[in-house]
């Protein structure tokens, strides 16, 4: 049997949780992660009726994609929804995991599915986060391959099609072991020179740990020198929202057909629009934040949902604002995370959720 904590390392390799928004909550609301997992249940939210679905179907763990948990909950008396659904997963040992922002800002993530959907290709991040870090060290030239590797193999060096990217020079290294030293090279209380190879690298923020946790365990020194430096470069594999082509340019009509059929949708609201639409931005969720990027990347049409009424005038006749509904945006988040987990785990039985839960109903 796996553990939860196995499900939770892959999940939080799949879509790191310090990706997650500041606001949000995503991660391990109830259970732990030492229990053995019987059944997973994705959905999109965890309600009532979607903890029952998993009693019903013997899973102990629901993945949620919008936690359940927003807010410091200070009691639990069952006085509203998300009371009850906590109460409820408690009572049957069922653990509750939400992976929400930090899926929406993973390059394979939400945003992805939802380009997908689209048919959308050449697909690029809409606002790349400027999350990277530089790292600078010294190392004794014997050496640079042997930590080299061990920091590509934290994370580190990786700069979109390209891996294992580093900038190396040689110079002198100069220190002097005081008594209570144990230096690799040199004597105490003896000044020494070394030729060192300064190393560069550079790495997504959330990895500092595990990088520097790799350069002190391959670094021959007993002090290690190295320093960090935070970078105004944009990282091309983390953000929000996503940029793509369709195959051919649509009317503006076509493509609101072709929203209608991939996306199942009973309804779009939209800003009218005469010219073809060829590249299109797309943000699953509420995404009326990404307009200015939308416009400032010439995009045709910005597909999101929870579009407030007076956003619709700043597209401005600029591209065609389609809100197609956060539901319906989303719910394709659930496959993306079956088909994932499918290709992992074997010894235990993943399930869709069937409940619909969406909260709005169309009347037609």
């Amino acid at each position: 049997m796996a553990t939860l904590k196995a499900v939770l390392d892959f999940l939080d390799n799949l879509a790191p949780r310090q990706l997650q928004e500041s606001y949000d909550n995503a991660g391990l609301i109830t259970g732990y992660p030492g229990m053995e997992v019987t059944g997973v249940l994705i959905s999109l939210d965890c309600t009532e009726a979607v903890v029952e679905e998993a009693i019903g179907k013997r899973c102990n763990v629901i993945i949620a994609h919008h936690p359940i948990v927003f807010k410091g909950l200070k009691s639990l008396t069952g006085k509203d929804h998300v009371e009850r659904t906590i109460i409820r997963a408690i009572k049957n040992d069922i653990a509750i995991y939400a992976i929400h922002t930090n899926l929406d800002n993973v390059s394979g993530g939400v945003n992805n599915k939802l380009a997908g959907l689209l048919g959308l290709t050449n697909l690029r991040i809409l606002r790349p986060l400027k999350n990277l870090q530089k790292l600078v060290t010294f190392i004794p030239g014997n050496d640079t391959r042997k930590v080299l590797d061990a920091l590509h193999a934290a994370g580190a060096g990786n700069i979109g099609n390209y891996s294992e990217c580093s900038f190396n020079v040689s110079g002198k290294g100069y220190f002097k072991p005081n008594a209570a030293a144990n230096p690799t090279i040199g004597r105490q209380n003896v000044r020494e020179e070394v030729i060192e190879d300064r190393v560069e690298v550079i790495f997504p923020g959330h990895l500092t740990t595990p990088v520097l946790a790799a350069l002190r365990e391959a670094h021959p020194y007993e002090e290690v020198a190295y320093y960090l430096t935070a970078l105004e470069n944009t990282n091309q594999e983390a953000g929000a929202g996503m940029l793509g082509d369709l195959p051919a340019a649509l009317a503006p009509e076509a493509f609101l057909e072709h929203l209608k059929t991939r996306l199942g949708l009973a309804c779009i609201r939209h800003t009218d629009f005469t010219r073809p639409i060829k590249k299109v931005a797309v943000c699953g969720g509420a995404g009326s934040f990404l307009l200015p990027d939308a416009l400032r990347q010439k995009a045709d049409a910005f597909v999101t949902g929870d579009v407030k009424y007076h956003d619709f005038f700043a597209a401005e006749d600029r591209l065609m604002y389609c809100d197609v509904g956060h539901y319906e945006s989303e719910v394709a988040t659930k496959e993306l995370l079956y088909d994932s987990l499918t290709k992992k785990f074997t010894n235990f039985a993943l399930h869709l959720s069937e409940c619909v839960t969406n909260p709005i109903k169309y009347y037609n």
